[in-house]
């Protein structure tokens, strides 16, 4: 058995259910995870869905996050000049992740996509070997085909996943599909939840929506002033509001449930989202057709869009237009038998890769202990020679 800490970068829903998803493979193959550590900013706490499924020690600590200020996009000078202000908070923060690795004393640190991690081995310069799991990492794969514009953007989503993975063994880059390896970046299957896998779908005549920030429901909104007969659910991140907040007969906003959600996700028609990876999968899996709707200037979310549509998961839109996604629907093509094809592969894949990390350790120690053995049978014999 070994035993595992998890750094987890807490913005979005993404990484946490990954996390949950990788927990349940340890536990399950006799590994443990010793402490789950989230990143958050502003005194964000850990998500009630998270800490049902992980039952371990659990820590927040202050970490990076998008600012949007008042609009509804990325304000990407504004997130800059906001992580190099707060650097010093940042950099306080590797003391929470050292003392939770003397307390803990893991085989291997799993990063979900948290620069704190690598502010934590360029600080401490520790020895544990650190595996980094995203999708973001699959973007510096030399074998991925990215978009083409955005050449500032995607140089500085680059420089911040490198500031990620200082210290990293190795970084497993989750994919839609299968992509070449390159080197110590391994090309994996997505890690989704339990849930999902054993979920039967329905038909049912409405569509899910999914937004990353709240802002975002006014355009759908506005569509759905002129287009009130469509039946639409929205899952949003509105602290402000109540659990389920009933706009019209047709438009229900619901504060982010991850079982509500998955349960109204096996029963719709398709999704219309925000480009976040992880919902894009569930999706996939599904069998459902996503229209997806990257946050303006959010550049990851704009190749994550590009990426999906490539894969077959639907198409891309530059907003909430429902009309556009509800036209595509009787073209698309199911593409989830591939799909789960690929991703039933992750088990073994994600078992294989870190249990390979601390595979030289177990050699270290035998090659230590070999000499003392073959010095001890040859004092036995050596009276049989005289």
């Amino acid at each position: 058995m070994s035993k595992y800490l998890f750094v987890v970068q807490g913005e979005g829903r993404g990484h946490l259910t990954q996390a949950i998803a990788l927990h349940e493979i340890l536990t399950n193959a006799g590994h443990q995870v010793a402490a789950v550590l989230v990143g958050s900013t502003n005194g964000r706490e850990i998500p009630d869905f998270f800490k049902e499924k992980v039952q371990t020690d659990l820590q927040t600590f202050e970490s990076p996050s998008l600012v949007y200020g008042k609009g509804k996009s990325v304000q990407l000078f504004q997130t800059i000049f906001k992580q190099l202000l707060r650097f010093w908070t940042y950099w306080a923060s590797t003391k929470i992740l050292h003392k939770a690795v003397e307390v803990h004393q893991p085989d291997v640190i799993v990063n979900f996509y948290d620069m704190v991690c690598g502010f934590y081995y360029l600080r401490f310069r520790s020895k544990i070997p650190c595996v980094c799991i995203g999708h973001q990492y699959l973007l510096l794969n030399k074998h991925f085909k990215s978009i083409k514009q955005k050449i500032i953007e995607r140089f500085l989503l680059n420089a911040n996943t490198k500031i990620t993975k200082i210290g990293a063994t190795k970084l497993l880059g989750l994919s839609f599909v299968s992509v070449p390896n390159d080197g110590n970046n391994k090309v994996t299957p997505p890690l989704l939840r339990q849930e999902i896998k054993v979920l039967e779908t329905l038909h049912e005549p409405f569509v899910l929506a999914y937004t990353t920030h709240h802002r975002l429901s006014e355009d759908i909104i506005a569509w759905h002033e002129g287009n009130p007969s469509q039946k639409i659910h929205c899952f949003w991140d509105n602290k402000n509001a109540q659990d389920i907040w009933q706009y019209s007969d047709n438009l229900t906003f619901h504060r982010i449930n991850a079982a509500k959600y998955l349960d109204m996700m096996r029963s719709c028609m398709g999704l219309v989202s925000t480009a976040g990876f992880e919902s894009i999968c569930e999706a996939m899996y599904l069998g459902k057709p996503t229209m997806m709707v990257p946050v303006p200037n959010h550049i990851e979310q704009q190749i994550n869009a590009f990426d999906g549509q490539r894969a077959g998961a639907g198409i891309t839109s530059d907003s909430f237009d429902f009309s556009k996604f509800i036209q595509y629907l009787p073209h698309h093509q199911d593409i989830k038998d591939n799909f789960r094809n690929w991703q039933h592969q992750t088990p073994a894949l994600f078992l294989n890769e870190l249990e390979s990390v601390i595979q030289p350790k177990i050699q270290e120690s035998y090659r230590f202990n070999r000499p003392s053995i073959k010095k001890s049978i040859f004092r036995k014999k050596l009276p049989n020679w005289q």
